[in-house]
C-alpha cells in the first residue's frame, strides 16, 4: 500500500515537473544514463542517451607557445601604452611578478575589470614577421557548445587564423580566417556567419569584422558556434530537437563542432595604417587578456560525468562501454558491435547499450537487472529466455527470419508484449512522463 501511494505521488510530481519545466523536453533528457521504472514484471532499468554538462573547458587545457620564447620580459623591454601608441615607457619584466605577462594569464579569473594578460615581445625585428602560434590542448575529444571568445588587450591582429585538430595535433584544419583585408591576406572574399545557411554552415570563411586596430571598445574576436546552431535550432535556440536530429544523422556536422586541440595563429599584429612605423616598433605586439572555450567531454552519449584526474579528462562510462570517450564495449559485453548513443528519438534518445557476449553469459543467462531478454522474451529461472515465435538467440536478439534466408521489410519487428522487460526500453512519446524511482 505504501509503495502504491509512493508511486502515485512520484508520478504526479513527474507530471507536474514536466508542465512546469517545458524546455528539457525540447532540449532533450540527456543528463541521466539510466533509471529504474516499475512494470508489471517489477523493477527494470530504463536506458537512455546521456552526455556531460557543458562547462568552461579552459580549466582543463594545456597551453603551448611557438616560438617558446616569444613572451615578453626576458630580457625586460619597454612597450607603448595601449591607449597612446606613442607613449612607450611601459615595461615587461618576467622576473618581476607585477610586470610579468606569462601565458597562464590568458585563462585566469579577472572579474569585471581585466587587468592581467599575456603579452608577446614587440616587433623589434621588423621586417621579419612577428608570428605566434598559441596551441590549446585537452588530450581528450571535446564538443564545443558556445562561441570561442578571444579578448585582446592589444589591438586585434591584422591577420589571424583559428585552427582545429581532431587527432591531438597531428593534423590541422582551418576553422576561420580573420583579416583587415581578406582578399589581400588569404585570397578570399570577406564573409560573415550571417552570410551562411544550413547548406553552407561548414564553409570555412574569412571575416573582416573582427580585425580593426587600436580601438578601445573593439577587443573581442568570436568564432560563432551559436549562430551556426541557430541555422537548425532557430534564432533563440528553442528548437534543439531539430539541431540534435541534424547532429545525429550528419557526421560532418558533428565533427565540425568536435576538437581535441585549438590553435590560434597570430600572423600580423594590429598596425592600423598602411605602413609600419619603423621608428616606434615597440607599439606593435600581441596581448590577450582572456580566452573562453565552453564545451563538454565527448562521451558518445554514454556518460554524464567527465572526471579530471592526473591532469587528464576521461568519461565515466555507462551502458557497459569503456575507453576515454566510451568508444568501445567492455570485456564480456561484445554481444553486438559497439555503437554511439543516439539523440533520437527526442527527448531521451537511444542508449545503444553494449550487451553481454554469448560466451560470457554462462549459467546466469538472464536476470532482472542487466541481462534482459529482448524483443518480448521472458526470463525462465535465470537459465534461458523464452522467445516469441518471431525471434531466436540466447537473448531473443535475432529475428528468426534471418536464419531462413532473409527478412522482408518489417518482418520480425513485432513490439514486445505489454509488461515484458527488454534490454532497451523505448522512450515515452514527446511530452509524456513516466514514473521513475531515483
Amino acid at each position: 500500500m505504501y509503495l502504491s501511494r509512493f508511486l502515485s505521488i512520484h508520478a504526479l510530481w513527474v507530471t507536474v515537473s514536466s508542465v512546469m519545466q517545458p524546455y528539457p523536453l525540447v532540449w532533450g533528457h540527456y543528463d541521466v544514463c539510466k533509471t529504474q521504472i516499475y512494470t508489471e514484471e517489477g523493477k527494470v532499468w530504463d536506458y537512455m542517451a546521456c552526455q556531460p554538462e557543458s562547462t568552461d573547458m579552459t580549466k582543463y587545457l594545456k597551453v603551448k607557445l611557438d616560438p617558446p620564447d616569444i613572451t615578453c620580459g626576458d630580457p625586460p623591454e619597454s612597450f607603448c601604452a595601449m591607449g597612446n601608441p606613442y607613449m612607450c615607457n611601459n615595461e615587461c619584466d618576467a622576473s618581476t611578478p607585477e610586470l610579468a605577462h606569462p601565458p597562464e594569464l590568458m585563462f585566469d579569473f579577472e572579474g569585471r575589470h581585466p587587468s592581467t594578460f599575456w603579452q608577446s615581445a614587440t616587433w623589434k625585428e621588423y621586417p621579419k614577421p612577428l608570428q605566434v602560434n598559441i596551441t590549446l590542448s585537452w588530450s581528450k575529444t571535446i564538443e564545443l557548445t558556445d562561441n570561442i571568445v578571444i579578448t585582446f588587450e592589444s589591438g586585434r591582429p591584422d591577420q589571424m587564423i583559428l585552427e582545429k585538430s581532431l587527432d591531438y595535433g597531428r593534423t590541422w584544419q582551418p576553422y576561420q580566417y580573420y583579416a583587415t583585408d581578406c582578399l589581400d591576406a588569404f585570397h578570399m572574399d570577406p564573409k560573415s556567419v550571417k552570410d551562411l545557411s544550413q547548406h553552407t554552415v561548414l564553409e570555412i570563411i574569412c571575416t573582416e569584422e573582427y580585425s580593426t586596430g587600436y580601438t578601445t571598445n573593439s577587443k573581442i574576436i568570436h568564432f560563432e558556434i551559436k549562430d551556426r546552431f541557430a541555422f537548425f535550432a532557430g534564432p533563440r535556440l528553442r528548437n534543439m530537437a531539430s539541431l540534435y536530429g541534424q547532429l545525429d544523422t550528419t557526421k560532418k556536422l558533428r565533427d565540425f563542432f568536435t576538437v581535441t586541440d585549438l590553435r590560434i595563429r597570430l600572423l600580423r599584429p594590429a598596425v592600423g595604417e598602411i605602413f609600419v612605423d619603423e621608428l616606434h616598433l615597440a607599439r606593435y605586439f600581441y596581448a590577450i587578456s582572456d580566452i573562453k572555450v565552453r564545451g563538454r567531454c565527448k562521451c558518445n552519449l554514454h556518460a554524464t560525468v567527465c572526471v579530471y584526474d592526473n591532469s587528464k579528462l576521461s568519461c565515466e562510462c555507462e551502458h557497459n562501454t569503456t575507453g576515454p570517450d566510451c568508444g568501445k564495449c567492455k570485456k564480456n559485453y561484445q554481444g553486438r558491435p559497439w555503437s554511439p548513443g543516439s539523440y533520437l528519438p527526442i527527448p531521451k534518445g537511444t542508449a545503444n547499450t553494449c550487451i553481454p557476449s554469448i560466451s560470457s553469459i554462462g549459467t546466469n543467462v538472464c536476470d532482472n537487472e542487466l541481462l534482459h531478454c529482448q524483443n518480448g522474451g521472458t526470463c525462465h529461472n535465470n537459465a534461458r529466455c523464452l522467445c516469441p515465435a518471431a525471434y531466436t538467440g540466447i537473448l531473443c536478439e535475432k529475428p528468426r527470419c534471418q536464419e531462413a534466408g532473409g527478412c522482408a521489410s518489417g518482418a520480425g519487428q513485432r513490439a514486445p508484449p505489454r509488461g515484458c522487460p527488454a534490454l532497451l526500453l523505448l522512450p515515452a512519446p514527446l511530452g509524456t512522463a513516466r514514473p521513475r524511482l531515483f
